[in-house]
């Protein structure tokens, strides 16, 4: 009969042989590489802005500054993957277009399909954003007061928050979010598009605007409906100046899904 001391050290030994058949058993590509990038660009104050991203996020703050800082964040599972990844920009005073290049997704089964891009931008606010695309992830663009911002986004959650310019957003999945936390005058027009989803506005009780809601398959609630109509049943179009009109046009449409228009600080 073995010894106490051999029994000790063969169940030592098959510990040690089931951990490290654990560890071989683990995925590879259970852990996420990443690296980031930084970079600053001067530009004109009404500089033309363009991003282009498939996989991750795009953040846009605008801001009193003279110039566009950058930073972008790859992520991938595997060295080789990260190292395929391109952020390439081109920057000129009165133009920057931002595109990703992601490396294609192998067709088999179990290969390595990782790679996303985080992009945080800060930019003139009085800059114009004439192309934002975004596949599947987060967009956010937020304090903008130049000409225009336009944005696109197939798959996930969109928000434009304070922006005093012409704002064009469209989602095709997901959520679309206005966010007003206080009103600027001016005239500027806001159109926001949902074709799968729902869309959502929050603005200040003191707002001037004329709104416009329509969805095809849904309904729609508002908080600035007429008082007499506050507790009717919800609706599929709204077509009213709230506090006069004034020259602000707000524009929300869905085709399948609802929209909800809150009024903050009532």
């Amino acid at each position: 009969m073995p010894s106490a001391t051999f029994n000790q050290r063969r169940f030592r030994l098959a510990v040690v042989a089931y951990s490290l058949s654990l560890i071989g058993c683990s995925p590879a590509n259970d852990r996420v590489l990443e690296e980031t990038i930084e970079q600053s660009y001067k530009i004109e104050p009404t500089a033309s802005i363009s991003i282009k991203n498939v996989d991750g996020s795009i953040h846009v703050y605008g801001a009193p500054a003279n110039e566009m800082t950058l930073q972008a964040t790859k992520r991938a599972y595997t060295p080789n993957r990260l190292k395929q990844i391109a952020v390439n920009v081109s920057a000129q005073p009165g133009s920057v277009a931002i595109e990703t290049n992601l490396p294609k997704k192998p067709r088999w089964a179990g290969s390595d399909r990782s790679g996303t891009v985080d992009y945080t931008i800060v930019l003139p606010d009085t800059a114009r954003i004439s192309g934002l695309e975004l596949a599947n992830g987060e967009v956010s663009v937020e304090g903008m007061r130049g000409q225009n911002v336009h944005a696109r986004l197939e798959t996930g959650r969109l928000v434009a928050r304070n922006c005093f310019s012409n704002v064009d957003v469209a989602v095709a999945r997901g959520t679309l979010t206005l966010a007003y936390e206080w009103w600027e005058p001016g005239k500027f027009s806001v159109h926001a598009n949902i074709a799968t989803g729902n869309a959502i506005a929050f603005l200040p009780s003191d707002a001037i605007f004329h709104l416009i809601a329509e969805t095809v398959h849904g309904k729609i609630a508002s908080d600035f409906a007429p008082e007499g109509e506050r507790r009717a049943e919800p609706t599929t179009k709204i077509d009213i100046p709230i506090n006069g009109g004034g020259e602000v046009g707000i524009k929300m449409d869905a085709t399948q899904g609802n929209i909800k228009v809150i009024e903050q600080n009532p």
